[in-house]
């Protein structure tokens, strides 16, 4: 995503990442599981491998409360969650062990989900995005996409997706084979890719300043660019084809940026990219294949009426209302203009807005605070990162405490709320009932399914085991608490990346 302003980051700087070690006690040996993690499941042979956290608190991203004192245990060859159950604290082994992680004087969470970041770009406070495009090479973008990967993970997002590669072409869909599976090259969290994004002729760029008309320089365009139903059924076909977990679509844009010289609230106005019949046929053909579809809109009225997955951004989907506004007038105002699909997850975006200027911040703050007095819950946490700098992906779940949301369903947002946003299709609809209703039976073993098909966002039995644990406190101080700082386990599949603050040096 392209932006007018580029201030640096103004999210506080958190210290430097500690010095990687080699840690003892990390890899588990062979224990037998407890009785209560065997109560349902007869197939888990008694004398496998497993691994048990005693976490001091543990939030239950579901019913979106604190639970004391319970104990998880682990699968080591799977990583699903066996069990999780009360525990008292005289039960708490004072021996370092293998097989068990001391997390009781923190509070665990599910792994948090970043729905909106763009690996393959870095912070515009560092570089342009015009110039990241055009002046970077494919390799560098690439080397500095697998640091993104790490510094996310280590910063307790267990699993993101990249909604673009923003011309570094196909190369997300080579990282996300990186990432995956028992023997991944580096580490890095779930990684969810979508390509190249779609876009209309003349709407986005890098745009050629010798060349007005021409779109991208020297081969490189930020999207996929397509005019017309046929290019636009060939694109999303082509880029299933080319095996992208979602399919993203720029639905509106600054299309006039060239007038900027002349008349710059033009430039910076969102415009319809495409039609209704060549959105429709994009929407149809990828539900068709099984693929969901993520919409860039800054106004989510001009896609109403199409069943799209999630909308990204939106902050000038709501006119804007004077601070005076009562409540009953905001919610009259977003009931004349809301997201009406029920099944659309909307993504604020808020971190990418606070670094773009007063103005853009003052829109997307006022319509979020809006969907927050009329009740919206359908929302997910993603701040377009890449746009500032990954590892502070936090961003966003401070700010929308900031703005009036609870903690609570903030960290449901961005965890099981995580999951069900950025889900393959396979999870919806009575086919995704039945499939969850087997979860429990341990089911969705990666092993089978793959690392981007199993289930995640709760610390639950069947689930797997993408595991958090922060030494602050989520009840008084939120936006620390959620902070890369304090962030000191992170667990992805059952396997541990980050222990006592430090990352485990496996690689």
């Amino acid at each position: 995503m392209q932006l007018l302003q580029t201030p640096p980051v103004a999210a506080a700087r958190l210290s430097p990442s500690a010095t990687e070690v080699n840690l003892p006690g990390i890899h588990p040996h062979t224990t037998p599981a407890s009785p209560s993690a065997m109560s349902d499941a007869t197939t888990f042979p008694e004398d496998a491998k497993t691994t048990r956290i005693y976490a001091g608190k543990l939030f239950d991203s579901e019913a979106r409360i604190l639970l004391p004192n319970r104990l998880i245990t682990i699968a080591v060859d799977s990583g699903l969650i066996l069990s999780v159950d009360v525990y008292k604290l005289g039960d708490v082994p004072s021996e370092k062990s293998e097989d068990v992680i001391d997390l009781s004087d923190t509070t665990v969470f599910p792994g948090l989900v970043d729905t909106h970041v763009h690996f393959f770009l870095h912070s515009y406070s560092e570089t342009t995005w015009d110039d990241q495009l055009t002046k970077e090479s494919l390799a560098e973008r690439t080397v500095r996409a697998t640091v993104h990967a790490k510094r996310t993970l280590m910063a307790g997002f267990t699993s993101v997706r990249d909604l673009g590669t923003e011309g570094a072409f196909d190369a997300d869909i080579a990282l996300r084979k990186c990432l995956s599976g028992p023997n991944a090259l580096i580490p890095g969290p779930r990684y969810f890719c979508a390509s190249k994004a779609i876009i209309a002729t003349g709407s986005y760029g890098p745009k050629s300043s010798l060349y007005p008309s021409q779109d991208g320089i020297d081969g490189v365009t930020g999207a996929e660019i397509v005019d017309g139903e046929v290019e636009c059924l060939k694109a999303v076909r082509r880029q299933i084809g080319a095996g992208a977990d979602w399919i993203k679509i720029y639905a509106d844009y600054r299309v006039r940026s060239r007038m900027a010289d002349v008349a710059p609230g033009l430039a910076g106005t969102a415009i319809t990219t495409f039609n209704k019949k060549e959105l429709q046929v994009m929407i149809d053909e990828a539900t068709s294949r099984g693929v969901k579809v993520a919409i860039h809109a800054a106004d989510w009225g001009r896609i109403r009426g199409l069943a799209v997955n999630t909308i990204e951004h939106g902050a000038e989907s709501i006119p804007p209302y004077p601070e005076t506004a009562t409540r009953s007038e905001i919610v009259d105002l977003w009931r004349r203009y809301e997201l009406r699909n029920r099944h659309t997850t909307w993504v604020p975006t808020l971190a990418v807005m606070y670094n773009s200027g007063a103005a853009r911040w003052a829109r997307a703050s006022s319509t979020f605070r809006a969907a927050l007095e009329a009740g919206y819950d359908n929302i997910a946490c993603g701040g377009d990162t890449g746009a500032f700098a990954h590892g502070e992906n936090a961003l966003e779940l401070q700010l929308m405490e900031k703005l009036g949301a609870p903690w609570q369903k903030v960290l449901s947002w961005a965890t099981l709320g995580g999951w069900k946003s950025i889900r393959p299709r396979t999870w919806e609809g009575r086919e995704g009932e039945i499939r969850l209703a087997r979860v429990a039976s341990l089911s969705e073993d990666p092993r089978q399914v793959g690392d981007n098909e199993v289930a995640f966002g709760i610390i639950k039995r069947g689930f797997v085991a993408d595991i958090v644990a922060t030494t602050g406190d989520l009840e008084k101080d939120f936006p620390g608490a959620v902070s890369k700082d304090k962030i000191t386990f992170v667990m992805k599949g059952g396997r541990v990346y980050k222990h006592e603050g430090r990352p485990v040096a496996d690689y």
